[in-house]
């Protein structure tokens, strides 16, 4: 069954931190939606509609640093479209207008934190529309490593994180309501120590870029080598994506050589290949969250 996509803006806060952020939530709806500007970009959606009616099972997107949950709106909306109750955060001081956290333990430490605070947010929002124990985690490059300690990894901070140049262990909370993972070129070297990843028994979809320019095949094989459970982890290469492939199609004013997440390597057709990939997430959030 298919709905119309609902859309609301929420103010996400942070007590510990005293901040705020923002988090855009796509949802299914039984008002018709409409062309509306969200951010720089054109979405179909009824702001501020009711949600429809229904146990839906919510799925929070990570961005990469010094990135935006917009990045990957087609996405969120074809998931919400088929069911899902959709959160894009935007993590402070790790986005595009603020990227003074990037290669700081505080990143490491706030970020799954965030996404924590974004479930509880949501369920505060959606009270009776949501089922509490079916969420999911689709992260990102850094995303990926959100997810990843949110779902039960324990990360270390590498020298370049820390202004003394030395390991350090990072304390992120583990929560148990993650029921599934999907990692879209997921940036992974703070769990290179032994049992980094052993705590993630949760199914994952691991998709690596062919091509990547940033986070290479070392990156995934932190993964392959460290999560307890080959059997619970789908594991694909995308032939001649690069590292921006899993971004949504930036609209043609925004393509350009001097703009490099709008950028793939010649042949390579993100607009199709998004075709594929919104199905093949929303295949395995639909089998793995099939919970009561």
């Amino acid at each position: 069954m298919e709905h119309f996509v609902g859309y609301r803006e929420l103010q996400v806060t942070d007590p510990e931190l005293n901040l705020t952020f923002p988090l855009r939530v796509l949802y299914p709806s039984p008002t018709p939606s409409r062309a509306e500007s969200v951010g720089p970009y054109t979405l179909d959606v009824a702001r501020e509609a009711p949600i429809s009616p229904g146990g839906f099972r919510l799925v929070l997107v990570s961005h990469g640093t010094g990135g935006s949950g917009l990045v990957y709106r087609n996405l969120a909306h074809h998931l919400a479209r088929h069911g899902f109750v959709v959160g894009l955060p935007e993590h402070p001081h790790n986005n595009r207008d603020d990227d003074s956290w990037a290669h700081t333990p505080q990143n490491l430490r706030a970020r799954p934190r965030h996404l924590q605070l974004c479930i509880d947010a949501l369920l505060q929002q959606f009270p009776s529309s949501l089922k509490p124990s079916a969420v999911g985690l689709i992260g990102h490059s850094m995303g990926g490593y959100t997810a990843l300690a949110l779902a039960g990894g324990q990360p270390t901070a590498t020298p370049r994180d820390t202004p003394d140049w030395q390991n350090r262990p990072i304390p992120v909370p583990h929560d148990e309501r993650v029921k599934a993972l999907v990692l879209l070129a997921p940036a992974t070297p703070w769990f290179m120590a032994e049992g980094a990843l052993r705590a993630v028994r949760v199914p994952i979809l691991l998709m690596e870029a062919e091509k990547d320019e940033h986070t290479t095949h070392f990156h995934t094989q932190v993964v392959l080598n460290g999560v307890p459970d080959q059997q619970r982890l789908t594991h694909r290469v995308v032939p001649n994506a690069g590292h921006f492939a899993f971004l949504s199609p930036f609209p043609a004013a925004r393509v350009s050589a001097a703009f490099p997440p709008s950028q793939d390597p010649p042949g390579f057709d993100r607009l199709q290949f998004h075709e594929e990939m919104n199905a093949e997430v929303l295949a395995f959030l639909t089998q793995e969250l099939d919970v009561d």
